[in-house]
């Protein structure tokens, strides 16, 4: 009796662990979900009800799912299709009516897909993907629906476009995904923007739209395409034909989806009247025309809060003039910023309808030597209703930014049960399975932005820090803590082993092309760990030969660092590699600081302790330039450069203060715009108190100074006695 009641037991705990694997999450966070007792295993062979009707996409993923039904069985039924269709009439009341709603139900018979439409029926096969375990799933009922009806995607940064065959993998994952929206609005094309926007695509180039278009109707997205033609536009008859004869262009293609951007623009194409008449032509004449073309989108010149002048109305004269259908895009309360229910609220008075989110992260167009692979969070979870869409701008890097595209569809998919944490992970479980513990390692330290002109920061090495600060705060006491060492130890060691399995990861070939130059630094970061760790050891212990010995490799390993940042990723912004920059790194090098004290003091001895770091500083009373980072490439002192149109104010200016006074040998600044040099003055001094003014020469938009004076402090003034607009796309100054 005694076996027979272990044997019942052991029977029991193993179906109950069945249970739970089968159970696990689905993602994004469904809004009903109820999971019955029972484990279903499906049966070879199944009767397929609704084919002929349902949704052609969705029947061809479940079918790819579980194979065509060859030994049908009236056993075993699947039903699928949407509201009204025969073979899922019986389950109407059950579907929730929010447009890509669905109801899923899984029992020892059948399974049912209904979708309140066509793209309901999709989701609803996307979720049983998640469900299913090889041929086993447990039973379940869930009724599902979108709370923000467009998420997605815009790929609007500023630098190196995606390649196609990263757009085809971008719109897969997005219908994997419940995402139904691609903006296609990448900065750096000319036929999207200037100067070729009126100019129709050359034949490969359509070629490939036309292919992104077939896929992401597959994958139940809406590919849309932006058009960016408000810096040169002519308010008249001819460029407002030449915009429609562009988009018939692009309907032609297949597109049925459009947006029309006046973001980061300066001059006449920033006429909110002009705007709100153009759009509204084309609303009128194209998209309520051709019937089968979503609603318009546009971006506005006013698109955050900051840059907003209630005054003179930017906002209010869209809000009241543009067509109540027209999508307005929106950012928050800064150019990168959380989203809030006050902003929200503060922006959908003025522009009488729901924004449409552009969310700027993870784009990393103005920190472009980091990699933004952190948790979303900064999102209001209650806020669903108040939005019409929701859409992140990524980062260049295409794979890496499926982390965080993966957390938005979570997210505006079901905001109040949004999840940060459980969303992140299950994101690096997404995006790389097999090996998502290194790659979980990875991103836990490449997560913040660094310091930028935005002043949007994010966390990073979240578990390890509290470990990091205890340790640091020991070693500055004199105690070395063996606990504290250990887990460091093991954190670092678990950095480097992370960068070699990532490297040579063959599950997700794009992804590790895409780390490598920041493998490398994270793998060398790693070491610089373990060696400074072994540095205090052996400080601590009095042993000199040991201490030498790392002491070296770590002066080997810092140059190596170095060597890495000067030499990938040299684009012409902001230069380099960093990783680990907010907790590990700086760890690293306090440490490296205080164990060669420690040592010299002990052995009286006087090693280079001190680590580089850049001695400069920019400085402004222009708002948007106030927290600009500096950095120092040989003789040349660089401020970080901007993307987006600056309001210069009479008076305000932008400098370099040095950390001493040295001999100037010039500068050399773009602002974006011809004839800066007219309203424009450079000015130098020794003190910062008595300044003294120095010509300039103008080349188009480049600015120029040759220079042989002596100063610590440099800076170029707004003299032209009103506001000016401009761009920040270039300052240097040369010693």
């Amino acid at each position: 009796m005694r076996i027979r009641i272990i044997c019942l037991c052991v029977c029991v705990l193993c179906v109950y662990s069945l249970r739970a694997q089968l159970s696990g999450p689905v993602y994004p966070v469904p809004q009903e979900m109820k999971w019955g007792l029972q484990v279903v295993e499906l049966p070879a062979g199944f009767q397929l009800t609704g084919e002929s009707s349902a949704n052609p996409f969705a029947v061809n993923q479940l079918k790819a799912l579980l194979g065509e039904e060859s030994g049908k069985t009236e056993k075993f039924t699947i039903y699928i299709g949407k509201r009204g269709d025969k073979a899922v009439r019986k389950y109407a009341h059950l579907i929730p009516q929010q447009p890509e709603g669905y109801y899923l139900s899984v029992a020892d018979d059948r399974i049912v897909l209904a979708g309140n439409d066509d793209r309901g029926t999709y989701y609803a096969v996307q979720t049983l993907r998640q469900l299913l375990q090889g041929k086993r799933i447990q039973e379940v009922e869930i009724r599902d629906y979108p709370v923000v009806r467009f998420r997605g995607v815009v790929e609007g940064f500023y630098g190196t476009p995606w390649s196609h065959e990263a757009r085809l993998r971008q719109l897969r994952f997005y219908g994997d995904n419940k995402l139904n929206t691609y903006i296609y609005g990448p900065k750096d094309d000319p036929f999207h923007s200037c100067p070729d926007w009126r100019k129709p695509y050359p034949a490969e180039e359509a070629d490939h739209i036309r292919e992104l278009v077939r896929v992401a109707r597959e994958n139940a997205v809406d590919f849309v395409w932006a058009i960016h033609p408000g810096q040169d536009i002519k308010w008249n008859e001819e460029d407002r034909s030449l915009l429609l004869a562009k988009f018939e262009s692009m309907y032609r293609l297949g597109v049925r989806a459009f947006a029309v951007f006046f973001d980061d623009i300066s001059g006449e194409g920033t006429h909110p009247e002009r705007q709100a008449d153009l759009l509204n032509y084309i609303d009128n004449y194209f998209v309520k025309v051709k019937g089968d073309v979503t609603p318009l989108i546009m971006c506005p010149t006013e698109y955050n809060k900051s840059w907003s002048n209630p005054a003179k109305g930017y906002l209010t004269t869209l809000g009241t003039k543009l067509n109540s259908g027209i999508q307005i895009m929106w950012t928050g309360d800064r150019v990168i910023s959380d989203i809030t229910e006050s902003g929200l609220a503060w922006v959908n008075e003025k522009i009488k309808r729901p924004a449409y989110v552009w969310w700027n992260f993870p784009v990393s167009d103005y920190v472009r030597d980091h990699l933004l692979m952190g948790a979303v969070y900064g999102l209001e979870l209650h806020i669903g209703k108040e939005m019409s869409g929701f859409v992140t701008n990524p980062m260049e890097h295409a794979e890496a930014s499926k982390i965080a595209i993966f957390s938005v569809a979570d997210y505006a998919w079901n905001p109040e049960h949004y999840h940060v944490q459980g969303s992140w992970k299950a994101a690096v479980k997404a995006v790389l399975p097999g090996e998502s513990e290194s790659l979980q390692v990875f991103v836990n330290h490449n997560s913040d932005l660094g310091p930028n002109g935005h002043g949007y920061r994010r966390e990073e090495s979240v578990e390890i820090y509290p470990v990091a600060d205890r340790f640091l705060k020991g070693c500055r006491q004199g105690k070395l803590s063996s606990e504290e060492y250990l887990l460091l130890a093991d954190e670092f060691t678990k950095i480097v082993e992370a960068a070699d399995v990532l490297a040579v990861n063959q599950e997700n070939r794009a992804l590790a092309e895409e780390l490598r130059p920041w493998l490398e630094q994270f793998k060398n970061m790693g070491l610089s760990g373990l060696e400074v760790l072994a540095m205090w050891k052996a400080a601590e212990a009095g042993d000199k030969d040991m201490f030498l010995r790392k002491y070296k490799h770590m002066r080997a390993l810092q140059q190596k660092g170095f060597a890495i940042d000067q030499t990938y990723n040299q684009n012409p912004y902001q230069p380099g590699v960093k990783t680990g920059s907010k907790v590990m790194q700086p760890l690293i090098d306090t440490l490296f600081v205080l164990a060669t004290e420690c040592y010299n003091r002990k052995c009286g001895a006087q090693l280079d302790s001190k680590i580089f770091t850049s001695p400069h500083q920019s400085y402004s009373t222009v708002e948007q330039f106030k927290t600009l980072p500096v950095r120092v490439k040989n003789n040349r002192i660089i401020v970080s450069p901007m993307l987006e149109v600056v309001k210069w104010g009479n008076g305000q200016y932008l400098g370099v203060e040095l950390d001493n006074v040295y001999t100037l040998k010039g500068l050399e600044a773009d602002f974006g715009v011809k004839e800066s040099a007219a309203w424009l003055q450079l000015e130098t001094s020794v003190d910062g108190k008595l300044w003294e003014t120095v010509g300039m020469s103008q080349h188009e938009n480049q600015v120029k100074a040759q220079l042989d004076v002596k100063a610590r402090f440099i800076r170029i003034v707004n003299k032209s006695g009103q506001e000016q607009q401009a761009y920040l796309r270039k300052f240097v100054v040369v010693l």
